[in-house]
């Protein structure tokens, strides 16, 4: 009896070791220069919630490797804990779809140093992204002009740092929807009308809704577009209702 057990427990064995591994359908793959030691996490949102899909503790390797499964393009951060006792450790925000990601970046500059290679979500999203930046670093220039103005109590420049700041939201906005619109067929549409100008005129989000694909529609991205433009549509009915009365 004895014996009988010992092979079937060397049976059972050498089956879970030829059983292959258990891959996801995304590859994520990078290097992180200059870093020694620290814990990578790989996360997403989920239910609201910030949550860990998978971590490595990174031990003088500075090269990382991920293996993940998605149903759908979907938004994953790459978090960095430097084990430093810093709390304000970086993340890098990117696109995950079937196939592989590739990302490149320094430990001190762990989010501004990123380079990153995916699918046709995350191309567009680098590209939408450089762009982002130049409305970033314009606004940055106006509020130090803002600044100094105000230290000389300028209130001709006040007035036109004003008119600036107002151009230079509205070029943001209708960038960020015509984007949207010229990539209707890409999940990114939708997400980047979500996190950069979810405030617009509601008749801009109806649009982008509009011209969205019915695959894009249906996504996990869509659906919460199309969501928060009903919950706004409803809130403003109802103020315009109050207002009447």
């Amino acid at each position: 009896m004895q014996r009988f057990s010992a092979i079937l427990f060397l049976i059972i064995l050498i089956t879970a070791c030829s059983t292959p591994k258990k891959e996801g359908n995304v590859s994520i793959n990078g290097t992180i220069q200059g870093l020694k030691k620290g814990t990578l996490y790989l996360q997403k949102i989920q239910d609201t919630i910030l949550v860990n899909v998978d971590s490595l503790v990174i031990e003088g390797d500075p090269k990382f490797s991920f293996q993940t499964n998605v149903d759908e393009p979907e938004i994953h951060y790459l978090f960095l804990d430097k084990h430093d006792g810093n709390q304000y450790n970086d993340r890098i925000d990117f696109f995950v779809e079937p196939g592989e990601v590739v990302i490149n970046t320094s430990l001190n500059g762990f989010e501004k140093d990123a380079i990153i290679s995916g699918g046709k979500n995350q191309t567009k999203l680098v590209e939408f992204n450089k762009m982002n930046q130049r409305f970033k670093d314009r606004n940055l220039r106006i509020i130090k002009e803002d600044y100094e103005a105000k230290k000389q109590n300028d209130e001709e420049k006040l007035a036109e740092n004003d008119i600036a700041y107002k151009n230079l939201l509205r070029q943001k906005y209708l960038y960020t929807i015509n984007f949207a619109m010229n990539n209707r067929k890409l999940e990114v549409a939708p997400y980047i009308t979500l996190h950069e100008v979810f405030d617009a005129n509601i008749k801009y989000l109806d649009t982008v809704v509009n011209s969205l694909s019915p695959k894009v529609k249906k996504s996990l991205y869509g659906k919460q577009l199309i969501e928060y433009l009903e919950e706004r549509k409803t809130k403003e009915a109802a103020k315009a209702q109050e207002s009447t009365n």
